[in-house]
Order: C-alpha cells, then sequence, then structure tokens
C-alpha cells in the first residue's frame, strides 16, 4: 500500500510556489522579517547612495539643505522597510488577529506619567553627563529658540523616526525573539540587525560620505546593541508600550538634532557618536547588573498576539 501524499494534478504552479512561500513566511517570520526590511530599504536608499550626497556614481544632487535631503533620501526607505516589512509578515502570518494585537501595542499610552517623565528627563540628562566627561567642562545655556522648539522637534521625530523604525525592531522582532530566547540574546539580535540596517547611509552624507573612517560604522552598531538593552528593558518594563520606546529613541535624535551644538559648540560630530556611546554604555551595564540580566522581561512572558492590553 503506498504512503505517498497525494499529488494534486490541477494546481496551478503559481499557486503551488505561493503556498510553499506562505509556508516559508509562517515557519520563519523573522528571518522574513529582516530580509524584507532590509530589502526595501536598501532598495529605496539606492539612489540616495550612488547621487552626489553619497559615492557620486550618478550625476544628481538631491536639492535643499540637509535636513531637507534627508527627508526625500533618507526617510522613505526608512518608512519601506521595518514598518512595511511588520505589517505585511503579521498579516501573512497572524492575520486581522496579529494586526489588531500590533495595533494595540502601538497605541498603548496609558502607562504611568512617572513612565513618561522618565524618559523625558533621563535621556538628556545622560547625554548630557556624557558630553560632559568629553568636553572636560560643563554645557552651555541653550538658547530661547532651542528650548521653544525642543518639545515640537520631539513630536517631529515621532512621526518620522520613531514610527518608521521601532513598529519593525522593537515591536515586532522583540517579542518574538525573547519568547524564545534570554533577553540579553534577543537584545544582541536586534541591536546588530538594527545597526546594520543603516549601514548603507554611511555612503552619504548622513554617515559622514565614502570617505568615512571605518570606525565610525563600527562604533555605530556598538552603540545600537548598547542603547537596545536599555530600549529592551523600557518595552518589558513597560508592558511593551511602543509609544514610550519611540519616545525613548526620539528623544536621542531630537537632543542631539535641536539641543547639543548649543550646549557644546566645542566638540564635533565624531564626539557626538562618542557621548552616545558612552551614554548607552553606562545605562546598559546599570541594567543588565540591576536585573541580572531579564532586562525587566517577566517570568512567565505573554505569548505573541495575546498580551494583555
Amino acid at each position: 500500500m503506498s504512503t505517498q501524499a497525494p499529488v494534486s494534478i490541477g494546481t496551478p504552479p503559481a499557486a503551488r510556489t505561493e503556498s510553499k512561500l506562505r509556508g516559508s513566511i509562517r515557519r520563519y517570520p523573522l528571518t522574513w522579517f529582516f530580509t524584507l526590511a532590509y530589502g526595501l530599504s536598501w532598495a529605496t536608499w539606492a539612489p540616495f547612495v550612488l547621487s552626489e550626497n553619497g559615492l557620486g556614481i550618478w550625476s544628481y544632487t538631491f536639492p535643499g539643505n540637509a535636513a531637507v535631503r534627508q527627508l526625500v533620501g533618507v526617510l522613505p526607505g526608512a518608512y519601506l522597510g521595518p514598518i512595511t516589512a511588520a505589517l505585511v509578515i503579521t498579516g501573512l502570518t497572524e492575520g486581522r488577529a496579529g494586526l489588531r494585537a500590533w495595533r494595540k501595542r502601538m497605541t498603548r499610552f496609558k502607562v504611568s506619567w512617572r513612565w513618561y517623565l522618565v524618559v523625558l528627563l533621563s535621556v538628556p540628562a545622560a547625554l548630557t553627563l556624557a558630553s560632559v566627561a568629553l568636553a572636560g567642562r560643563g554645557p552651555g545655556l541653550p538658547s530661547t529658540a532651542i528650548l521653544a522648539v525642543y518639545l515640537p522637534g520631539l513630536l517631529v521625530q515621532m512621526v518620522t523616526t520613531g514610527l518608521a523604525e521601532e513598529p519593525g525592531w522593537r515591536e515586532f522582532a522583540m517579542p518574538r525573539l525573547q519568547s524564545r530566547n534570554r533577553p540579553l540574546t534577543a537584545t544582541l539580535v536586534v541591536g546588530v540587525l538594527w545597526g546594520g540596517w543603516h549601514l548603507p547611509l554611511f555612503l552619504t552624507e548622513w554617515g559622514g560620505g565614502p570617505h568615512v573612517a571605518w570606525t565610525a560604522p563600527v562604533e555605530f552598531v556598538a552603540t545600537s546593541v548598547l542603547f537596545s538593552a536599555v530600549m529592551t528593558w523600557v518595552f518589558n518594563k513597560s508592558g511593551e508600550s511602543m509609544p514610550l520606546v519611540m519616545l525613548l529613541h526620539c528623544g536621542v535624535n531630537n537632543y542631539f538634532s535641536m539641543a547639543w551644538s548649543d550646549l557644546f559648540p566645542s566638540l564635533s560630530r565624531t564626539d557626538v557618536a562618542h557621548a552616545f556611546l558612552l551614554a548607552s554604555l553606562a545605562g546598559a551595564l546599570v541594567l543588565v547588573v540591576a536585573t541580572r540580566g531579564r532586562l525587566g522581561l517577566p517570568k512567565q512572558p505573554s505569548p505573541i498576539g495575546l498580551h494583555s492590553n
């Protein structure tokens, strides 16, 4: 008696291929997420990398000032990467229930006001202390204009950087990795891949251009891993509140974009990277030791898609 499974002769090849693809995505959602996030972003960034704003292979210069050029050259790729990959893979593997759970974590604003206060104050405090250590002196006074635009700038960062990146790296990848790995291992994987995702941008004016020292991207990836430990702790301890995680991420970007040059005019762009690395290292060490490596993860975390609301 034959035990060979029956072959559906009438199934078109395209349908069989689609079925195999869906099966592969369901078995390896994280692999597909990271592949899609990298592929979509890097393909979209290619014109910016090849242009005169990057390698100079394409004879075209993106118009406007540095902020406008980054919005046009960098932001589309950021949006077409992690968040798109997370939505596509969640929809294919978990359907509407998974997308509803994704939306609930993305809109989990209801956490203690103390969390918002801690994030809003600790980020500039830590980065200022690290910069003081590098500069060897105290900070200057920020101008009235900087104080006026600081919070609006943070909101803009939430819509651009935060919304583009964190729904993928932290919201999609972190719970799935933590469900089968220790928090430190999950943090290392996300941190390396999050940092590595930025690497083509180091060939552009965003990261210093094609002649940037090799140490710059290496330091950036190392900082991404260390800062990811802080973000993992906030993610776990806040009940997976994505608005709070995004606020933490964007607080760093906003501080360096808005206030840092006023506070430390003698420090260079390289010192920005060093200050961020130093602050991230201190934060990661404190949290890893204080939590014994658990980084705020409950002993019995909720399964994916069934998190408490």
